[in-house]
């Protein structure tokens, strides 16, 4: 498929998710200022000038912090996914989906290993079941690897033991190759729906989302990516990109860009914590 086709086909998937309601819209969204959601408005592309790191004090309240699991000892069953994580001061998330791929994802470990940073990278079973050396890189180097499902499908449309299917194989292949099963888990295309969120809470998963889209898939530029990245940096807010999927490159280079200035900013790039269940 050429990649115009391929990305017309992600748009509409995209657009079909909007109408799922809140839950499948999470990521869309911010507080406004008397504390209710609102759609967050569209980046400005391809900006020139660099904006200002600011902690963002508008963002959405954490849904849930870090602590331990309910009592229980079960992991939460939730309505909607985690959309930011709690911390302590300018704390930010990075977080990288759909890989392992060997064209990018590899320079995107030196990028964090030259700083000394942690990401959380969302895999996609088939990749990581052909490239295990880069989940065990992963766990050399500390970072968290989360469940993106095997084959990248939009859930709502499949049955509830083709979602379990899609997840509980994913974890297997990440046990294996990363040596611990995931904790965290994130839906294709933000497209949630009770199904998920029960069958990814009996798998041990919290669901996570994201505060700043970065919109890499669609490569609008490095510039963009930038831009994005940094305009919406703050305490708490949790990066989405990409390290497969297509073209990543400029995801790559962009990474390069905005890790030093968010560092020479004051803020910490961390990993979503939570008690084994």
């Amino acid at each position: 498929m050429k990649k115009d086709q391929l990305l017309t086909r992600r748009r509409a998937l995209i657009a079909g998710v909007g109408a799922l309601g809140a839950a499948g819209a999470a990521g869309l969204l911010r507080a406004g200022p008397g504390g209710e959601a609102r759609p967050s408005a569209a980046p400005a592309p391809g900006s020139p000038a660099r904006r200002p790191l600011k902690p963002s004090a508008y963002r959405l309240q954490p849904l849930a912090g870090q602590g331990p699991p309910a009592a229980s000892g079960r992991t939460p069953v939730r309505r909607e996914p985690l959309l930011r994580i709690d911390g302590i001061g300018r704390t930010m998330v990075l977080t990288f989906d759909d890989g392992p791929d060997p064209r990018y994802t590899p320079e995107i470990l030196r990028t964090l290993r030259e700083y000394d940073v942690r990401a959380t990278f969302f895999v996609c079973g088939e990749m990581a079941a052909q490239h295990r050396d880069l989940l065990a890189e992963m766990a050399d180097d500390g970072h968290v690897v989360g469940n993106h499902t095997w084959s990248h499908p939009l859930l709502t449309t499949l049955t509830r033991a083709r979602i379990r299917a899609e997840m509980e194989r994913t974890s297997e292949i990440i046990e294996k190759a990363y040596g611990d099963r995931p904790l965290w888990f994130r839906a294709p295309y933000g497209a949630w729906n009770r199904a998920a969120f029960q069958l990814g809470a009996e798998l041990g998963m919290e669901p996570l989302a994201w505060t700043v889209d970065t919109l890499d898939w669609t490569e609008p530029g490095t510039r963009t990516i930038v831009d994005r990245v940094e305009s919406g940096a703050g305490p708490g807010v949790v990066v989405l990109a990409h390290d497969a999927g297509g073209d990543r490159s400029q995801s790559v280079w962009a990474l390069r860009d905005y890790l030093p200035h968010l560092l020479d900013a004051g803020y910490h790039l961390t990993v979503p914590r939570r008690h084994q269940v």
